[in-house]
C-alpha cells in the first residue's frame, strides 16, 4: 500500500528493487576480495610504522599507559623525545654521509664501467663469461663470511701512517674507519652494480652502438656520449639500492669503527644504544631515533622515485 503509482503502471518501489539487484549483479566479486586482500595488506605494513611514529610523540608515562597504535593525548604528548634524538644522532648523521655517499658513487661508476665492457665491447665472449661468473659469485657471499679475512686485511694495511697528514690537521684519528668503510662497502657492492647495469646494457640498442663504431667513435666516447646519457634510470635503481644497503649497514660498521664513543661512529652503532639504561629501554626516544636515521635513505628515494621506477620497468 506504500508503493507509488507509475504511469507505466508499475510502482515504485518495484523499480528501485530492481534497479538495486540489478547494481549488486554487477558487482565483480572477484575486484571486491582483491581490494580487501590490498586493504589488508596496506593495514599490515602500516600498523608498525604509525605505531612506532605516535610512540615517538609520547612521554614514558603515555607509552606505559595507552595501546602502541593510539595517539598521544594532551599531557601525553611530547617533542623532547625528537629534540634529544637529534642532538644523539647529529654526529653520526653526519659520519654516516661522509662514507655512504662516496661509496654509493663510487660503486654505481665502477659497476657501469664494468657492465660496459662485459657488454658493448668487442671483448671475445670466452673472456667475458669468467669474469662474470666471478661478479656472480661475488653477490652470494653474505657479510658474516668475510667479517674476519676483511679485520684481518685492514690490520695488514698501514691506512692510519698513509693519511697522517690529516691527522697533522687537527682530525680524529678515528676517521680511519670511514677510510676503510668506503673502500670495503664499495668492494662489496661492485658486484650487484654490474650485474644490474649489465641487464640494462644487454637491451640497449646495438644499431646506435654499431652506428657510432662506423663513424670512427671510440669505446671510452660511445660511453660518454651514449650509453652514459642514457643509463640515468638504472643509476637511480643503484644508487637507491647501494645507498640504502651502505646507511643501514651494522655488520661492517662494528668491525672497522667498533664502538659508539668514536670520534667516527655512524648513525647505526649509535642508535643500537640509543634509549637504553639500566632503569630500562626508553621506547619513544628508540622510536624517534629510528625514523632521523632512516629520513636520508627515505630523502633519496623520493629524489629518484621516478627514475627508479623507469629502471626497474626497463
Amino acid at each position: 500500500m506504500n508503493d507509488d503509482a507509475r504511469t507505466d503502471g508499475g510502482t515504485a518501489s518495484a523499480t528501485d528493487s530492481g534497479a538495486s539487484a540489478g547494481a549488486l549483479a554487477e558487482v565483480d566479486g572477484y575486484r571486491v576480495l582483491l581490494y580487501l586482500g590490498l586493504l589488508g595488506i596496506l593495514a599490515f605494513f602500516m600498523i608498525p610504522i604509525e605505531s612506532g611514529l605516535v610512540t615517538s610523540f609520547k612521554t614514558s608515562t603515555g607509552v606505559t599507559g595507552s595501546l602502541p597504535f593510539a595517539p598521544p593525548t594532551g599531557s601525553t604528548f611530547t617533542l623532547e623525545k625528537w629534540r634529544t634524538a637529534f642532538d644523539a644522532l647529529g654526529r653520526g648523521l653526519i659520519n654516516s654521509a661522509l662514507y655512504a655517499i662516496p661509496a654509493t658513487v663510487i660503486s654505481a661508476l665502477l659497476g657501469s664501467f664494468a657492465a660496459y665492457g662485459l657488454t658493448q665491447s668487442d671483448w671475445k665472449q670466452r673472456y667475458k663469461a669468467p669474469v662474470l661468473a666471478l661478479f656472480v659469485a661475488g653477490i652470494f657471499i653474505p657479510y658474516q663470511a668475510v667479517l674476519v679475512p676483511l679485520s684481518q686485511f685492514w690490520s695488514m694495511i698501514p691506512l692510519q701512517d698513509a693519511l697522517g697528514f690529516l691527522w697533522a690537521l687537527g682530525i680524529n684519528n678515528d676517521y680511519t674507519g670511514i677510510f676503510e668503510l668506503i673502500v670495503t662497502h664499495v668492494a662489496y657492492g661492485l658486484p650487484i652494480c654490474t650485474v644490474l647495469f649489465r641487464s640494462y646494457y644487454k637491451n640497449m640498442s646495438e644499431e646506435m652502438i654499431e652506428a657510432a663504431r662506423l663513424d670512427g667513435a671510440s669505446i671510452r666516447r660511445i660511453y660518454r656520449r651514449i650509453v652514459l646519457p642514457l643509463s640515468g634510470p638504472m643509476f637511480a635503481v643503484v644508487l637507491i639500492y647501494q645507498f640504502t644497503q651502505i646507511w643501514n649497514d651494522l655488520l661492517f660498521t662494528l668491525v672497522l669503527v667498533q664502538t659508539e664513543s668514536s670520534a667516527a661512529a655512524p648513525i647505526v652503532l649509535i642508535l643500537a644504544g640509543l634509549g637504553t639504561s639500566l632503569e630500562g629501554q626508553d621506547f619513544a626516544l628508540r622510536m624517534a631515533g629510528a625514523f632521523i636515521a632512516a629520513l636520508p635513505t627515505l630523502a633519496v628515494y623520493i629524489a629518484f622515485g621516478e627514475e627508479f621506477a623507469e629502471g626497474v620497468a626497463t
